[in-house]
């Protein structure tokens, strides 16, 4: 089996920093880089591809809603056809500075408020996957197993790579809970990689109410402004190897 562990990357900005990146970087197969948008400037964005080329890691876009200030976590109203034009910015940018660096984008990954409305809502769902089939129709797209995003991508001849949250509670419509509820992020090592080990061997997870779902997924986020990512990677990546399962990028599945 292959599975794939991938990060939230470059989310500083200027001389501030919010996670070990570098060491981050080798612990994982795949990078979600910050655009400008939610967290991350050009200096970063340059240095957090560098990193993920030297260490043969897979490079995407966490595109976000334009939010520097709410770390991209509160929704902005704009008509879809600019959305569409916030979103082909930031891949713009991010492969501008990849292509200097001899790497290219693989997949795209929406962040916060904008990748929790296009779980749901078809429209904001339709035009992220717009946006990232113009751009590229070969690159991925994370999302939630049976969301609005996977549906609306694969409409358009898309390819999906589904996606667990490895610290987050989930609830019985498979979306995220959300994080102002008790219990919608896991602080326990040992809880999130016994979680993870159950979603790769049986693609079932409980929900934060009791219920049990199906939860087929290739790839296991880690947040890196979590406390502790570093270690929770580590852990993740052992345990992975230890049922067996290969540590494999997203551009490889498939």
């Amino acid at each position: 089996m292959m599975i794939d562990i991938n990060s939230d990357m470059g989310e500083g900005f200027g001389p501030y920093s919010i996670a070990d990146d570098a060491a981050l970087m080798q612990l994982i197969s795949s990078a979600n880089v910050a655009c400008g948008y939610h967290a991350g400037d050009p200096v970063i964005m340059d240095r957090t591809i560098r990193l993920a080329k030297e260490h043969g890691v897979d490079l995407g876009a966490h595109v976000s809603y334009p939010d520097l200030m709410g770390f991209g976590r509160r929704r902005i109203d704009m008509a879809l056809p600019e959305l569409e034009c916030h979103i082909l910015y930031q891949l713009g940018a991010l492969d501008g500075l990849a292509r200097r660096a001899g790497h290219r984008i693989t997949h795209v990954n929406p962040h916060g408020a904008l990748g929790n409305l296009a779980s749901v809502d078809a429209a904001t769902a339709q035009s992220v996957a717009s946006a990232t089939m113009a751009f590229d129709p070969d690159i991925a797209v994370l999302v939630l197993p049976g969301s609005a995003l996977e549906q609306a991508a694969e409409a358009m001849g898309g390819r999906c790579v589904r996606l667990f949250l490895a610290d987050r509670a989930y609830n019985a419509d498979g979306q995220l809970a959300p994080r102002n509820q008790a219990g919608a992020v896991i602080h326990d090592p040992k809880a999130v990689v016994a979680r993870v080990i159950r979603v790769i061997e049986t693609s079932q997870i409980d929900t934060i109410g009791g219920q049990t779902i199906p939860m087929p997924v290739q790839s296991i986020l880690v947040h890196s402004d979590t406390a502790g990512a570093v270690d929770l990677a580590g852990r993740l990546r052992n345990a992975i190897a230890e049922r067996g399962a290969t540590l494999t990028p997203l551009s490889r599945q498939g």
